[in-house]
């Protein structure tokens, strides 16, 4: 197989480029300076070991070049024609993004598929008026990346869905588990599945009803636990539409329905608590608290990686 252009040398382009250098396909990272781009690659080397390297593996196939921001630099790396793949995980900026699709659009062959990661910015802005938006689309990866199996393939209003298609299956070679989403839409796929609960999660604190420490174990221990086997369609699939359907007639209407975030959220996010990063969110974190659930997290990820053998 050839490269893998892996365009951004932060947190997401490691996990990213770990999960083909895992797999022993070649990977070029592209980052704003040599500095970055090497730590970036030393990062999903490092990464790359921990979840298991499949193969033959040749140091040899990877490279760590000077080439984002300014796009100019990405004359550095001159051989798109040996890439199957390009993907572009810089921050979130539509500008940047933008400027970078504009230099790829002009200068990779057209049959080469380039996707975005972005999480914010919708596929068809970022190849707004660009000659070859067919071969573009998002390309969704969730942290970890190199860990965590789905990847969002996500067209465009121009994405032709042959090169969509050419994505999934490269991701599937690589264990990875693309779902295919046909409309650009706020959210795409997951988000929006998880953002839904998330509203109906917040209204119950907000509301007084549930603490947000009951909330995630009626999560992890009910249709969570369920989940782990099974996704919900399926699930239901098992359990009979027709129960699902009577209990909805009674728990629809009192659903949440809001479009702005509960106060109880504003005033933490106001008074700059935003969770373990600033130390505090709904509840108060310790460094060494931290340290331990963040271990716990990561190791259950990886835990369920390994049970669910992504085929």
């Amino acid at each position: 197989m050839n490269y893998v252009a892996v365009i951004g040398s932060g947190i997401m382009a490691a996990g990213i480029a770990a999960g083909f250098i895992s797999q022993s396909i070649p990977v070029v990272i592209l980052g704003r300076s040599k500095e970055k781009a090497d730590a970036c690659l030393d990062k999903a080397l490092s990464l790359a070991q921990k979840i298991g390297i499949t193969g033959l593996y040749a140091t040899q196939n990877l490279i760590s070049i000077k080439a984002e921001q300014s796009v100019d630099i990405l004359e550095d790396w001159s051989n798109w024609n040996e890439c199957d793949w390009i993907i572009e995980t810089v921050a979130e900026n539509l500008a940047l993004k933008q400027e970078i699709f504009q230099y790829l659009d002009e200068r990779v062959p057209a049959h080469i598929p380039i996707g975005s990661n972005s999480s914010g910015f919708p596929i068809s802005k970022i190849a707004d008026g660009l000659k070859t938006a067919q071969r573009m689309m998002g390309a969704h990866y969730f942290m970890p990346a190199e860990v965590v199996p789905l990847v969002e393939v996500v067209m465009g209003e121009k994405t032709e869905l042959a090169f969509a298609e050419q994505a999934c299956l490269l991701y599937r070679k690589i264990n990875k588990k693309p779902v295919l989403v046909k409309k650009d839409i706020p959210g795409f796929l997951a988000n929006r599945i998880q953002h839904a609960l998330m509203r109906e999660a917040l209204s119950l604190v907000q509301e007084g009803i549930a603490t947000p420490e009951d909330i995630d174990d009626a999560v992890r221990y009910s249709f969570g636990f369920r989940y782990a086997a099974v996704g919900p369609m399926t699930q239901k699939e098992i359990s009979g539409w027709d129960g699902m359907a009577n209990a909805a007639k009674e728990i629809y209407p009192s659903l949440s329905n809001i479009t702005t975030l509960p106060p109880k959220v504003v005033q933490l996010m106001s008074e700059g608590k935003t969770g373990m990063k600033s130390g505090e969110g709904f509840r108060k974190w310790t460094p060494a608290e931290i340290e331990k659930v963040s271990d716990s997290y990561s190791r259950r990820l990886k835990a369920a990686f390994d049970v669910l053998n992504i085929e």
